[in-house]
C-alpha cells in the first residue's frame, strides 16, 4: 500500500422511496473515496507528475474498485459509474487531477464491470468537509438519461490543506420514476439522425 493513504471512507445509501412511491427496485448509491497525503506538497511547482501518477494511481484505483464491488456485490450490479477528487486547500487542482485523470486509475474500474462509456468526474478544491460529488452515468450508455445521479457524501476531517482525496461511485439502478426520455428520443423528436447527430 502507499505510504501516503490515511484512510478510505465509503458512502451507502438505500433509496426505497421517490416522489412517495416506492421505488421497486430499490437504488442503491455507493462510493468509496480515499483520503492521500498530496505528494507533491512542499515541492514548490513541479513540472512531471508521471513519477507519482504511475506510482499512486494504479495502486488507488484497483483498491478502490474492489471496495465498491464488495458494497455492490458483483461488477455486474453497477449500471452506472462515475469519479471525483479533492484538492487541500494549499494543493493544486492539477494534483488531485492527476491521480483520477490517467487510465491507470479509471481503467480498473471499467474492466472491473465490463464497461463502455467514459468516466463521468468533479475535480474541485476545498477544505475539510467539503461534499464529495461524484456524477454518474449508464457504464454502456453515455444518453440513458435515467442513470444521470450523483453520489454525494463528505469526510468531516477531510482534505487537510495537503491532502487530496480521490473517488469512485455508482449505482445499481437508474433514477425512480424516470420519465423524461433519453438523448435519442430528443433526437428523433428533433428530426435528427440518432446515428450520426451532427447530420455529418
Amino acid at each position: 500500500m502507499i505510504p501516503e493513504l490515511r484512510k478510505v471512507v465509503t458512502f451507502d445509501e438505500d433509496i426505497h422511496t421517490e416522489g412517495g412511491r416506492p421505488s421497486e427496485p430499490v437504488l442503491r448509491m455507493i462510493g468509496v473515496a480515499a483520503v492521500v497525503r498530496n505528494p507533491w506538497a512542499g515541492r514548490g511547482f513541479v513540472d512531471d507528475l508521471s513519477a507519482e501518477i504511475q506510482r499512486m494511481a494504479p495502486v488507488l484505483g484497483e483498491m478502490l474498485t474492489n471496495r465498491l464491488i464488495a458494497l455492490a456485490g458483483s461488477g455486474d450490479a453497477i449500471e452506472a459509474y462515475g469519479k471525483a477528487c479533492i484538492a487541500g486547500t494549499s494543493c493544486e487542482i492539477e494534483h488531485a487531477s492527476a491521480l483520477i485523470h490517467t487510465l491507470q486509475y479509471g481503467n480498473f474500474y471499467r474492466e472491473a464491470v465490463g464497461a463502455k462509456s467514459y468516466l463521468g468526474f468533479t475535480n474541485t478544491r476545498g477544505p475539510a468537509n467539503t461534499q464529495i460529488q461524484i456524477p454518474l452515468m449508464d457504464k454502456h450508455d453515455t444518453g440513458r438519461r435515467s442513470h444521470y445521479l450523483t453520489v454525494q457524501f463528505s469526510i468531516y476531517d477531510a482534505p487537510d490543506v495537503d491532502e487530496l482525496v480521490v473517488a469512485l461511485g455508482a449505482s445499481t439502478r437508474g433514477r425512480p420514476h424516470h420519465r423524461i426520455g433519453d438523448r435519442y428520443s430528443d433526437l428523433a423528436a428533433l428530426g435528427r439522425d440518432v446515428e450520426n447527430p451532427a447530420g455529418v
